[in-house]
């Protein structure tokens, strides 16, 4: 016994020895990468080499404007990102830049890295306020009643551009991993730009959906429908799930992606029995979200957003596998299923059907 004690011993003592702090310093950096990305957002450096093809670091410091100091760390930082890839002494986009991070482009992520910026960084400054006092630093809940309201400049012109492109993509991975061949009507609430519905009709032409989300998002989601030719399949209608009202009937899938980790257990039970009253029998509710595992220890996705959830609403955050199919299994929906998604905006798909 006393032998096997000092081994153990002498087996943890040199665990002890190896570990290295490079493992915070890697938490504690983080945000140098995505600074370094905000500047080359703000100062649209890839929509320049787009345009201007593969340049050297001279050609761009007098593109940008800046000296060869500043303009040199810039380019190596986004090369070392991943973002920018050199042959010779020439610079030029990689394809995950090209794609994603110049204007124009259709899914332009620029929008949510300027959104994460202008209005996430900043609250999270405050992250201890957050938590000592459990109420969002990123707006005023005494000043406003939520943080969706149209007066809310970042909001209007910058959420719904962020989330277009993250919508899409999670899209694409739910159209392609989940079986469609059952549903022919899909209502989509709080479906925002309409991007989750558009691409989902786009890869099953037998669907056909509706976007319920309130009246300024819905005539941005028309629009954003129409440009990609999708009005055809794609409609909305007006209104507000927080309501009274009841939501609109005739659909045999209700989605709820990326929504309820923006409410508490009260509001979100009672989104699902609005869902439950509104399918007829047979008809399915599919939740899409970053969902923690039952014993709340990760992923790491779901549970750091949870940490934004603190900061960015008033009752917020994001939960289990086992919440989910609680509530479902409570609000009168039989069968809860988890489905795995290797999204940007989710992680998996719920899915329960109504007695």
């Amino acid at each position: 016994m006393e032998a096997t004690a000092v081994e153990e011993s002498r087996v943890t003592a040199r665990k002890d020895n190896d570990l290295t702090p490079i493992p915070l310093m890697e938490l504690v950096t983080g945000f140098w990468g995505f600074k370094t990305l905000t500047a080359a957002i703000g100062l649209e450096l890839f929509t320049h080499f787009s345009r201007r093809g593969p340049a050297t670091c001279e050609a761009v410091c007098t593109v940008l404007r800046l000296e060869r100091r500043p303009t040199d760390a810039l380019l190596a930082a986004c090369a070392s990102l991943g973002l920018l890839e050199k042959s010779g002494d020439r610079y030029r986009n990689t394809a995950l830049a090209e794609k994603f991070l110049v204007i124009g482009r259709p899914f332009y992520f620029g929008s949510f890295v300027r959104f994460s910026d202008q209005r996430e960084y900043p609250a999270w400054h405050h992250i201890v306020d957050a938590l000592r006092k459990n109420q969002p630093t990123a707006w005023d809940p005494e000043a406003q009643e939520s943080p969706f309201i149209p007066q809310d400049p970042v909001m209007r012109d910058l959420f719904l551009e962020a989330m277009h492109s993250l919508s899409t993509f999670t899209a694409k991975v739910l159209g392609d991993t989940c079986d469609f061949t059952g549903y022919s009507r899909v209502l989509d609430v709080g479906g925002g730009s309409g991007a989750f519905l558009t691409e989902l009709c786009r890869r099953h032409p037998h669907l056909s959906g509706t976007v319920f989300d309130l009246p300024h998002v819905c005539d941005i989601a028309q629009q954003k429908i129409a440009a990609a030719g999708m009005d055809h399949a794609v409609t909305t209608f007006t209104g507000d799930f927080h309501s009274d009202e009841p939501l609109p009937t005739g659909y045999d899938l209700i989605l709820l992606s990326m929504i309820l980790h923006n409410w508490d257990e009260t509001t979100n039970r009672r989104i699902l029995a609005k869902c439950h009253t509104a399918l007829r029998p047979g008809g399915t509710v599919m939740v899409c979200e970053l969902v923690l595992n039952p014993e709340r220890t990760g992923p790491r996705s779901a549970a750091l957003m949870g940490m934004n959830m603190l900061v960015l609403t008033d009752g917020g955050q994001n939960y289990s596998q086992t919440d989910y199919e609680t509530w479902l299994t409570e609000a009168g929906f039989e069968e809860p299923s988890l489905i795995p998604l290797d999204a940007a905006g989710a992680n998996a798909a719920l899915v329960a059907v109504r007695s």
